[in-house]
């Protein structure tokens, strides 16, 4: 794959990972979640954005792995 689509794709991997990680963060202090208080109305999109940091998670992991088998 062309270098400059992975870096945008690993960026993108990366917001979404903050985005669930500080949203868990938050679940587990204040009992808030940002996801469903921004996109309660519309539960098929909070479904694909739960989906999308899941997917996330697992493309940095894949990511990270071949990273490191390579060293």
């Amino acid at each position: 794959m062309n270098a400059q689509y992975m870096r945008w794709l690993e960026l993108v991997g990366t917001l979404l990972v903050v985005v669930g990680a500080l949203n868990w963060g938050l679940w587990g202090l204040l009992n808030l979640n940002v996801v469903e208080m921004l996109l309660g109305g519309w539960p098929t999109v909070v479904r694909v954005v739960y989906i999308l940091v899941g997917v996330a998670g697992l493309w940095l992991l894949y990511d990270w792995y071949v990273k490191m088998s390579k060293k």
